[in-house]
């Protein structure tokens, strides 16, 4: 890389489906990065809601799915374009686009894993390189394709004396391993993997019983009380005793999901919509910390990103069944709300630069691969 620092814009809308995060990235080089500029833009509900059926629903209209695509994408459009004009005299040179994941079956006998956002057409309405479709160069060569953000957290967060984990708690939540060492040099010990539901089954629950998009601050779930039982039957789910590398969705953990175990026994269906919103939150706890518990060295401290940091109740119950501090990558010089777009800002400055961004030891590919693909503007 060039000696002056180079921009990047990164663009997420997990699966949270709350909105598009932007983030304007300065890179020094690949291990040393600034956040300049922030944007975000909520998801209206005329999208917000066909995407979250879209992910649940086993079909969808081929129409349907087309106009989403371009109705996202000029969404993705706008928050670049806030961005482009904040860097001033300096020229942004290329955004990194993940796009809204919708299917991911990386298990499948045809593995793939599709995600919603136009490259094209974000590229020519921001007149700037764009990268997308991260996960199909991994999947390609036998990976899961991901978690994708593991190479970031590499490259930025690891420590040459504190054995650290990286915790994104979005819908979804996965671990980033980090043993000591040169955070410049490849790490055959390195891990990352999706744990399981973070706030995806809160969400959920939290819109349909409560009427409410989430539940602020833990505090629905601070009122009510975690039945051991139903926690119990939750986790003898098999993902979660699934060895890594493993990555999953909201395809899989989702209100069906979730109803198909209320099922199992009349108890489980008369519980207090309260009580289900702790359980709920304490089983996104658990998952966590029985896979952080597995980690070999373990880690000294875990470092939490993603909006689930907001959920002081889901925090506490963390610490509770943790052996280790947690603490926000805001201490590391990142603030947790923007890490998975500037790491998609700096996957995508990878590629530009025909730089492999992808992690065997992670996704459990045979080698690993420049992620994404390139549309021009022009």
């Amino acid at each position: 890389m060039p000696d002056s620092p180079n921009l990047a814009i990164g663009l997420m809308s997990g699966t949270s489906l709350d909105g598009v995060d932007g983030v304007l990235l300065s890179l020094q080089s690949f291990h040393q990065i600034a956040i300049q500029d922030t944007a975000h833009i909520a998801l209206p509900a005329a999208l917000r809601e066909p995407l979250a059926a879209c992910l649940q629903q086993p079909t969808i209209h081929l129409d349907q799915l087309g106009q989403l695509d371009s109705q996202l994408s000029l969404l993705y459009a706008q928050v670049a374009n806030q961005l482009k004009p904040r860097a001033g005299k300096q020229t942004v040179a290329v955004i990194g686009c993940h796009g809204q994941t919708i299917r991911h079956r990386p298990d499948d006998e045809f593995p793939f894993s599709m995600q919603l956002g136009n490259g094209a057409l974000v590229a020519q309405r921001t007149g700037l390189p764009l990268v997308n479709d991260f996960r199909s160069a991994d999947i390609a060569v036998g990976g899961q394709g991901a978690p994708l953000a593991t190479a970031f957290h590499h490259a930025i967060f690891t420590s040459r004396d504190e054995n650290r984990a990286v915790l994104n708690l979005g819908g979804i939540a996965n671990i980033t391993h980090l043993p000591t060492s040169d955070p410049r040099d490849p790490d055959p010990r390195v891990r990352g993997f999706d744990t399981g539901p973070a706030n995806a089954l809160l969400d959920g629950w939290c819109q349909r019983h409560f009427k409410r998009p989430f539940d602020d601050a833990g505090g629905l779930a601070a009122g009510g009380a975690v039945h051991q039982k139903f926690l119990k039957k939750l986790l003898t789910d098999p993902y979660f005793s699934r060895p890594p590398p493993k990555s999953t969705g909201r395809e899989y953990f989702n209100q069906a999901w979730l109803a198909q175990v209320c099922s199992a026994e009349p108890e489980f269906a008369g519980l207090a919509p309260a009580d289900v919103q702790a359980t709920l939150t304490a089983l996104s706890a658990e998952s966590v910390a029985q896979q952080l518990h597995r980690l070999t060295p373990p880690p000294d401290v875990v470092y939490v990103c993603g909006g689930g940091i907001r959920n002081k109740t889901l925090l506490a119950m963390l610490r509770a069944r943790c052996d280790c501090a947690v603490r926000s990558t805001a201490e590391l010089g990142v603030d947790p709300q923007w890490v998975e777009a500037a790491a998609f800002a700096w996957l995508a400055y990878k590629t530009l630069h025909r730089a492999t961004a992808t992690l065997p030891s992670v996704t459990g590919a045979r080698k690993p691969t420049i992620a994404g693909a390139i549309y021009f503007p022009d």
